[in-house]
């Protein structure tokens, strides 16, 4: 069979190779490529059947139209130009070229020589001649067509958002009743026992750790591991492909049908900021094939290498304009064809640098604020990278939420029972407004976590005073070393009651910090189930039982104790603000937040600097800015790091009276409800939650003034 490009060709807006129902029309950037090959391939992959030149160009677009050829064709890309490695140049015909819009990837990449464009044993300024083709992975071109009946995004609003961070692979591989054929699945990832485990936790939306096409690291593969969290991506548009049962893409579009049709939300977590193709010494896939000096940062000492932010060898050149089209195309890709709803970047810090500094109000955020399809969703950053002024938590603009690592430790290092903690919780408990309340942002800008993928789980953190990451190979090198942990007496997993009592406690107590905190909540798959990963940090390369959510704590009381948290606070509205709390009394006089010492009177200077202090108290009402319409309730929260305390509670608002609602000092996990005078005591290692009973209001008719007084003194008369 001949192919060859319809003299009708013609200019589509599309990059990529896109389906037009007769034929297919293929279009690729390049700004320095001399030529550019379209090459096809056997259905197989195995055979490259044609090879032919791209032979339209309008700008640095190189494009062409071939009738009679749909979906299912395989292909690739071979670019001709100036290998010159010194100006940062890196063209090699003889290496076959992934498109960086291709929908889907086919065929497996088996590490070899030929794949690097410079001679393996020589230096990256020699050339190769070897064909990649035989090792390397195809594009596929693909039909958009999708039965989305009955399908509509959900947009829940931030404040009633709870986030749970997944992996497709690692949650379905040991659950006993998700089908074998579809466990490590998109299709075992929507299957009603994973969805009914999430809708009974109370979940409103899913995490998805990389998704995107990924490969394995050569150097993983030599020591016969696997790339498991799938930082390290090849193509933008393509779903991984080990993650489907079948060769069909629109699996991915049956699971987001799927959690929609649940009411949960689809996030991925996407990785824009660097490539698998590593440094100038990595191998030419795709990217540095094309245009290495367009598509990378290099560095502006010497072209020959990258500039790297992100400890991966390459840095994503968002500030080409074309790239960062493709990122942004990409983005619209997902959320236009795949229907997800929202993003959380990677290493987000290295999309804000504008010559090479982070800029807040840099091109790619001003790209995402104006785009009518991408400022609708939810975009959260991973607020930091490994480049100089790279830590960025409270820097990013709005739209984006950011996960919060300072909330992490503060939480694990106050129940600890760490000295100088209580102001440190108090910031965090209230949505972290030291970082992000200023610029007009609001309090669910702090994505709060007790634990994520990268880490310990949080019964690891119970569990573990050091990582134990020997089945890395890196002779247990890598992962963080100082993780704010605390095993209780016994270093990981145990016999003895009391060492495990204490840990669910502990647990106990850090769940429901997280879920009565201002801001947003994540949840780590598996930190509901008491999953342990044995003590490693940072199981990245670990496919396997360590990597994977155990299911074991199905009939853990932990678990109905997560649910009965989640439940409390979507009962509670004044836990789940979009204003943050300051302290402002509003205009009648009533307080929206106040601290209080134990012996019931307010904090002061010396109470907040006290280092022995690890018990607070915190009066949580509706914020003074509130309308009308707001309706909230009213909360006292106590946290105890320390031993059985007897705590006054607070006269405020009109309050005089409360009930214990929540207690996590009861070893069942369950809350009690019953009434009690002051003081009360709160136990050892616990928090506890008292709501008003018979809450009463000033009279009717009162004046400002007497409705002032009435709220600030408490009681009528006073």
């Amino acid at each position: 069979m001949s192919f060859s490009f319809s003299e009708l060709d013609f200019l589509k807006p599309e990059l990529g190779a896109e389906y037009t129902g007769s034929g297919t029309h293929f279009a690729v950037f390049s700004a320095h490529a001399e030529q550019i090959e379209l090459c096809l391939f056997s259905p197989d992959g195995k055979d490259e059947i044609a090879r032919l030149p791209l032979p339209k160009r309008e700008g640095d677009i190189w494009s062409g139209y071939i009738a009679g050829i749909g979906p299912g064709t395989v292909y690739g890309y071979r670019a001709h130009g100036p290998y010159d490695p010194g100006a940062g140049h890196r063209f090699n015909p003889n290496k076959l070229l992934l498109d960086p819009y291709a929908k889907q990837v086919t065929g497996e990449l088996r590490w070899h020589d030929a794949l690097f464009g410079y001679r393996i044993g020589e230096d990256d300024l020699s050339f190769d001649d070897r064909d990649s083709a035989p090792f390397m992975v195809k594009g596929i071109v693909q039909d958009p067509d999708f039965d989305w009946a009955g399908e509509e995004a959900i947009r829940r609003p931030w404040p009633d958002t709870i986030i749970y961070e997944a992996h497709v692979r690692g949650l379905t591989m040991t659950h006993p009743k998700v089908p074998d054929r579809l466990r490590g699945t998109f299709l075992g990832m929507c299957s009603d026992p994973i969805i009914d485990h999430l809708v009974k936790l109370g979940i409103s939306a899913i995490e998805l750790l990389p998704i995107q096409y990924f490969l394995d690291d050569r150097y993983l593969v030599e020591k016969k591991l696997r790339n498991y969290w799938g930082y390290q991506t090849l193509g933008f548009f393509a779903p991984q492909a080990r993650y489907l049962s079948s060769d069909k893409i629109t699996e991915i579009k049956t699971m987001v049908k799927r959690f929609h049709a649940a009411g949960i939300e689809v996030i991925m977590d996407v990785v824009y900021n660097h490539t698998a193709e590593g440094s100038e010494k990595g191998p030419t896939l795709s990217f540095r094939g094309l245009d290495n000096a367009s598509y990378y940062i290099l560095s502006p000492d010497d072209p020959r290498h990258t500039f790297d932010t992100t400890g991966t060898g390459n840095t994503l050149n968002v500030a080409n304009p074309m790239v960062m089209r493709m990122v942004l195309d990409s983005l619209r890709y997902w959320v236009g064809v795949m229907h997800i709803d929202g993003f959380r970047f990677d290493l987000a810090s290295t999309l804000g640098r504008q010559d090479l500094e982070f800029d807040r109000q840099g091109l790619f955020f001003g790209a995402i604020r104006q785009d009518p399809i991408l400022a609708g969703v939810k975009l959260i950053a991973e607020p930091w990278d490994i480049g100089d002024g790279g830590y960025q938590v409270g820097g990013f603009p709005h739209p984006f939420r950011e996960w919060n690592d300072k909330f992490r430790d503060d939480v694990r290092r106050f129940w600890k029972g760490d000295n100088g903690m209580v102001s440190e919780l108090a910031a965090r408990i209230t949505g972290s407004a030291p970082q992000f309340n200023h610029s007009d942002r609001g309090a669910t800008s702090s994505i709060n976590l007790l634990s994520a993928h990268d880490g310990f789980t949080l019964m690891d953190t119970v569990s573990f005073d050091g990582k134990h990451n020997e089945a890395n190979g890196e002779d247990n090198r890598d992962g963080h070393s100082d993780n704010h942990s605390d095993n209780m007496g016994a270093e990981g997993a145990t016999d003895n009651a009391d060492i495990n009592a204490a840990r669910a406690r502990r647990r106990r107590n850090m769940m429901a910090t997280l879920m009565l905190s201002q801001g947003v909540p994540m949840i780590l798959a598996g930190d509901e189930l008491g999953n342990s990963q044995g003590g490693n940090n940072n199981a990245y390369c670990q496919d396997n039982e360590i990597g994977w959510t155990g299911w074991d704590g199905l009939d853990d009381p932990f678990l109905d104790f997560c649910r009965q948290a989640v439940a409390f606070r979507k009962a509670h509205p004044v836990l789940r603000q979009e204003r943050f709390l300051t302290g402002e009394t509003s205009e009648d006089g009533r307080i929206e937040i106040a601290w209080y010492k134990p012996d019931g009177s307010f904090m002061d200077d010396g109470a907040w600097n006290d280092d022995g202090l690890q018990v607070l108290g915190v009066y949580v009402s509706k914020s003074a800015h509130a309308l009308d319409t707001e309706k909230m309730d009213d909360l006292f929260l106590v946290f105890n790091a320390g031993g059985d305390c007897e705590v006054h509670l607070p006269e405020v608002n009109g309050l005089t009276q409360w009930s214990r609602v929540l207690d996590t000092g009861a070893e069942t996990g369950a809350f009690k409800v019953h009434d009690q005078e002051n003081p009360v005591m709160v136990y050892t290692q616990s928090l506890a939650v008292f709501a008003p009973t018979g809450q009463t209001q000033p009279p009717e008719g009162a004046t400002k003034a007497q409705r002032r007084r009435w709220f600030q003194f408490g009681r009528r008369g006073k």
